[in-house]
């Protein structure tokens, strides 16, 4: 058994990553169709989207956290070649995301109420409600999408899921141009047909894969959601609500920056939108890299093989940084260019072009951050990630972000500088984290003890 090279480490994690990569992005490329599309219908409607994805969002985000559990202990599963547990993670995740797909979007309902008490422009939340209410009702096929999905990738096979979102969202787009404008003899539904589109595209997402899974071979037969073990749900919701945290605190920290952005006018949240919207990409993309990160040093814990989990984890690291780099040059040099894909009016334009240029700033420590989750959650660290992140994010990054908006005046791009000192501490304390854990597991290293060849 060898060390292998960072090339042969960056070519296996990158055929692992670049279908999860695109899938990720066909999931943002939802959000970033109703904007453009929304954003037509004037400063409003997409003032109302911002608002209303600033707390779906969050939920979202926390239910994707959750159906992660699966990925790791399928991938260290596969790497000890017990085929049985794997299919056990799998049922149980079923059950788990199925649930929380149900109390999530109750409790999106509930949350719904509450918005005309966040201070928000009245004529915003009047047309937010109802869409955000469709967009939920998404969530159950989506979590029930999700397990098939994460238990698929943790077996790296990861092109099926890869097709199936590109073509789902591709759908999405279409029925957002007949269910938004009323082509085709389609009815004229505004924002609420972006939220219509959203559904009827996730709920075909939802029966392609659970074809392709079924009729695949490597798919556990056993099917029964009887007998549960309550150590491994146990186990699994350790994994996962922890990961679901990490989303909440990050997405949560923007979402909060959005209500904030309300306080100042639907011009300024109707620009944060338009620039979150646009680092949401790189963003998305960014996590397909941490979850191969995840899929390759799961499967290299799996096997013992510790040299070559560190490499992969470092690799990792390498590849979100030329991929955030390549997306902060873009941010730069479109700034101007890229809101006018939103909308036509010239102020939210120049704010929204001013804000990318905070967002370029921090592309690095974005893909840095999200690839040291990844990997940390390979190696079944959650806790002291999610502690990383709380303080990360809510002690620090949220209060300087309301201090340099308001009482240092500086409007919406305090607001963001808050959010780019956040992005910045994460990145440097999870990726000493992956560093000093994996250090340690190599010291303890022995190759005797090694199962099998990598």
């Amino acid at each position: 058994m060898s060390l292998q090279s960072f090339s042969t480490h960056f070519r296996t994690t990158f055929t692992i990553a670049y279908p999860i990569v695109l899938s990720q992005l066909g999931h943002i490329t939802v959000g970033v169709a109703d904007s453009v599309m929304v954003g037509e219908l004037g400063t409003e409607p997409l003032a109302a989207v911002s608002l209303a994805n600033s707390i779906f969002s969050i939920v979202m985000m926390f239910g994707i956290g959750v159906s992660m559990a699966i990925t790791p202990l399928v991938a260290a599963a596969d790497g000890e070649g017990d085929i049985h547990r794997s299919g056990e993670v799998f049922r149980h995740g079923f059950v788990i995301n199925l649930c929380a797909a149900v109390l999530l979007g109750l409790l999106v309902t509930f949350a719904s109420s509450l918005l005309y008490q966040l201070e928000q422009p009245e004529q915003v939340v009047e047309i937010t409600i109802p869409y955000l209410l469709i967009v939920t009702s998404s969530l159950l096929p989506f979590m029930v999408f999700q397990t098939f999905k994460q238990y698929a990738e943790g077996l790296s096979f990861t092109r099926t899921a890869m097709f199936i979102t590109i073509s789902s969202n591709l759908l999405n787009i279409v029925l957002n141009y007949l269910l938004i404008y009323g082509k085709l003899g389609f009815p004229e539904l505004g924002l609420n047909g972006a939220g219509w589109a959203t559904l009827i595209s996730r709920i075909i997402m939802l029966i392609a894969i659970i074809v392709y899974v079924s009729r695949a071979s490597w798919f556990v037969k056993d099917f029964s959601i009887k007998n549960l073990q309550k150590k491994l749900v146990v186990r699994m919701l350790k994994l996962g609500i922890p990961t679901g945290f990490q989303y909440i605190f990050e997405v949560g920290a923007f979402s909060c920056a959005a209500i904030m952005m309300g306080w100042l006018g639907a011009q300024a949240l109707a620009a944060h939108q338009i620039a979150l919207n646009m680092a949401a990409v790189s963003y998305m993309m960014v996590t397909g890299i941490a979850a191969a990160s995840t899929v390759r040093v799961g499967n290299q814990l799996g096997k013992k093989d510790i040299p070559n989990m560190r490499r992969a984890g470092f690799t990792s690291f390498l590849m979100g940084l030329i991929l955030m780099t390549l997306s902060a040059i873009i941010f730069v040099v479109g700034r101007d260019f890229l809101p006018s894909l939103y909308i036509d009016e010239v102020d939210v334009i120049e704010l929204a072009g001013s804000l990318l240029i905070v967002a370029a700033f921090f592309q690095l420590s974005d893909g840095v951050q999200a690839v040291g989750l990844g990997a940390l959650r390979g190696m079944a660290d959650v806790k002291i990630p999610t502690i990383i992140t709380l303080i990360a994010y809510w002690v620090v990054g949220l209060p300087t972000a309301y201090w340099l908006a308001f009482p240092m005046d500086l409007g919406p791009h305090g607001i963001w500088y808050g959010l780019l000192l956040s992005l910045t501490i994460a990145a440097v304390l999870l990726f000493a984290r992956f560093h000093y854990l994996s250090k340690k597991l190599l010291t303890n290293f022995k190759p005797a003890n090694k199962v099998r060849a990598a």
